[in-house]
């Protein structure tokens, strides 16, 4: 029975998907989480009794608006985003690459990004059977812009993404260099500023004058991961098209309540982001005083560091059995040998954290 259904999947599903891996999410349970790029505050609980009330409004009976409609308009005074650019919303940023790359899915279409970057652009491309090519990032993990420039020439990308801050190495790439990439393109630029808050630097200065520039934004990152909200903002000739295939309803109620409740109070979560940016310096810099540890400056929630010895696969293991859950990057790509990324998290955490690889890396 068992190999007759096999032979049924294997001839009906397509071969990318079932070549492909399943994304893996570690078992965090009663772990110090340090490995996906979360706040590690909570809400104070005034804001939690006011959220609570705020839901009790919700009429779960109905489907929620389905343009969100209150929700973008509050989003984009919040964020200040140009009011003549159109928007949508998904169910976190991975929602809105898959849609853009369903809309681009054509014979020939070619999707870009430098590497390493998000794991996501090569996922998706790959289970859509797109062809992707990843550039590689300087040694220093800098923008490569003549090897960046050479392959746009060469595979005239429908669409580049571009991190910014870069994930996993923390670090923003020149604005002078993503100008020159953007008027090399004649295809599609996605700016994904997932941790625009870490970095305070942004590209929507671009959005009007270059009309083929998309700015993706979430609100996972300044401490809302547990929502899955993204953003997307841009021309509406673009945004009107991948709207075509968002699923109906794809933000709940919920969600819409909870996120134009949070807009309203966003300040404890700017003053927590700040929190984290000054955090995020003592810890580089304890990172770095570690003997054989290399740590490289970030600009995110997270920092990208090399161990020598025992090597980032014993180092993982063995701070998984002290219960510090961070993450192993060693394999994922050739220049992120030895590599883990460790979240920013509470003073505590990170003094933890610190004591407990020290331990590892000296023993």
């Amino acid at each position: 029975m068992a190999s007759m259904i096999y032979d049924c999947v294997s001839k009906i599903i397509k071969p990318a998907i079932l070549e492909a891996k399943s994304y893996h999410v570690t078992d965090s349970k009663g772990f110090v989480k340090l490995d996906a790029m979360e706040n590690p505050y909570g809400w104070p609980e005034k804001i939690k009794d006011e959220w609570s009330r705020c839901l009790l409004q919700a009429n779960l009976n109905r489907y929620p608006d389905s343009k969100s409609c209150e929700l973008k308009s509050k989003l984009t005074q919040a964020f200040k985003f140009p009011e003549n650019t159109a928007m949508i919303l998904g169910n976190g940023s991975d929602e809105l690459i898959q849609i853009i790359l369903m809309a681009l899915n054509k014979k020939n279409n070619v999707v870009m990004a430098p590497e390493p970057s998000f794991v996501m652009y090569r996922l998706l491309s790959k289970m859509m059977e797109l062809e992707f090519v990843g550039v590689p990032l300087n040694e220093d993990f800098s923008l490569d812009l003549s090897a960046m420039l050479e392959s746009i020439d060469k595979e005239k990308p429908a669409v580049i993404f571009i991190a910014r801050p870069n994930n996993p190495t923390g670090n923003v790439f020149l604005e002078e260099s993503l100008i020159q990439i953007i008027k090399a393109t004649t295809g599609l630029i996605v700016i994904d500023e997932a941790y625009h808050s870490f970095a305070q630097k942004s590209m929507m200065s671009c959005l009007h004058k270059y009309p083929n520039v998309l700015l993706m934004r979430t609100l996972s990152k300044l401490g809302l991961a547990g929502l899955r909200l993204g953003m997307l903002y841009g021309a509406n000739e673009w945004i009107s098209e991948f709207d075509k295939l968002r699923l109906p309803y794809n933000i709940g109620t919920v969600n819409q309540l909870s996120a134009s409740f949070i807009i309203k109070n966003i300040g404890f979560l700017e003053q927590q982001a700040a929190r984290i940016r000054d955090d995020r310096e003592i810890l580089f810099n304890n990172l770095s005083e570690i003997v054989g540890v290399q740590a490289w400056r970030s600009e995110a929630n997270f920092i990208l560091f090399r161990v020598p010895k025992p090597g980032a696969d014993k180092v993982y293991k063995e701070l998984i059995n002290k219960n510090i859950l961070i993450k192993n990057l060693h394999g994922s790509h050739s220049s992120l040998e030895n590599c883990l990324r460790v979240t920013v998290g509470t003073p505590e955490e990170n003094k933890l954290f610190l004591e407990r690889l020290s331990e590892i890396v000296n023993a």
